[in-house]
């Protein structure tokens, strides 16, 4: 919408750059163009504004199938005007020379007009088209039909309208329709699913299967490896016994050939031991034979008086001692003699 503002009874008029200005004065054409700025009288102004940028209708319907079966189709129409003297010409783009405000609603005429043409193209292409053809490859030939048609509609290039792009957003079917199509694909991807779970869990399973079989063979293998071990074990001990009952034989067949020869060591040093004490008690006797038996008497005195408890002191009485003193003179003459 253009900007007006009043000065003394005049009125000014700024337009956007998108919008495209007619100005006529008296029945004859003042200004006409986009982004306009200019003074005027609204008594004697009339003004139409035209947009010239590109705009988007969106449109929705309902449409039916060769099969009979109601569809929405949702699409977007891109159009502009290219030729705005035509089309302020055709439609009513008349503003208020106070307010600037359409007096009428053009672009809804405009969008009235494409979206009935539009939707008589749709209907003519998915009325000979079933409706799970219409739901697969329905978006690019209703594209396809209503820019066709939309191209060849008459009307718009007499209203100075361009279509610039025709996108179809999308066909739905009705929500039980849809939930019924949609029913064999999700079943198909739940056995997909289902599949991948089993086969998932069948490798599951042939994974436990050879850890348990690893790990039986492991186990077979220590059991193996220690009854290998057992049996070393028992060889070495068995060895280790055979080796101490040989050192040990070895061991009592040199203590017992050292305890023979020392027996026989001691009995020859005992039998010598033996001759020379004979021998010496022959020569002891021999020599004892030759003495006289006083000096036998006096030897066997003497060892007889070293066999005697030891006398620190002897006490005499002097009837003894004199009777000891008159015996022992008696017999020294006797013994010189």
């Amino acid at each position: 919408m253009a900007d007006i503002t009043r000065r003394f009874g005049w009125r000014h008029l700024r337009s956007a750059p998108t919008a495209h200005i007619r100005h006529h004065k008296r029945g004859r054409l003042a200004h006409d163009g986009a982004g306009l700025s200019f003074w005027y009288r609204s008594l004697s102004a009339a003004l139409s504004e035209v947009p010239v940028n590109d705009r988007e209708l969106a449109m929705a319907f309902h449409a039916r199938t060769a099969d009979f079966q109601d569809v929405t189709v949702q699409a977007t129409v891109t159009y502009r005007i290219s030729d705005p003297a035509e089309a302020a010409a055709r439609l009513d783009f008349s503003v208020d020379p106070d307010t600037g405000a359409w007096r009428g609603a053009p672009l809804e005429q405009i969008a009235t007009l494409l979206t009935e043409t539009a939707q008589q193209h749709t209907l003519d292409v998915l009325a000979r088209t079933p409706l799970a053809a219409a739901l697969v490859d329905g978006v690019a030939s209703v594209r396809e039909r209503v820019a066709a048609g939309l191209a060849g509609e008459p009307r718009l290039p007499a209203t100075g309208i361009d279509v610039v792009a025709v996108r179809v957003v999308a066909i739905r079917p009705e929500a039980e329709v849809e939930r019924a199509l949609r029913t064999p694909a999700r079943e198909q991807i739940q056995q997909e699913a289902d599949r991948a779970t089993y086969e998932r869990r069948a490798v599951a399973v042939e994974r436990e299967r050879a850890i348990a079989e690893n790990e039986l063979a492991s186990q077979i293998e220590l059991a193996r490896r220690e009854e290998q071990l057992v049996e070393q074990r028992g060889t070495n001990t068995r060895r280790e016994a055979e080796e101490h009952a040989a050192a040990d034989a070895v061991r009592a067949e040199a203590e017992a050939a050292r305890t023979v020869r020392l027996a026989r060591a001691e009995a020859e040093a005992a039998r010598e031991v033996g001759a020379a004490r004979a021998e010496s008690q022959a020569a002891w006797l021999r020599v004892h034979g030759e003495v006289e038996s006083a000096t036998l008497h006096a030897l066997a005195a003497t060892r007889l008086a070293e066999n005697l408890p030891r006398i620190d002191s002897l006490t005499l009485s002097p009837d003894v001692l004199t009777g000891l003193l008159t015996r022992l003179g008696r017999t020294a003459p006797e013994t010189r003699a």
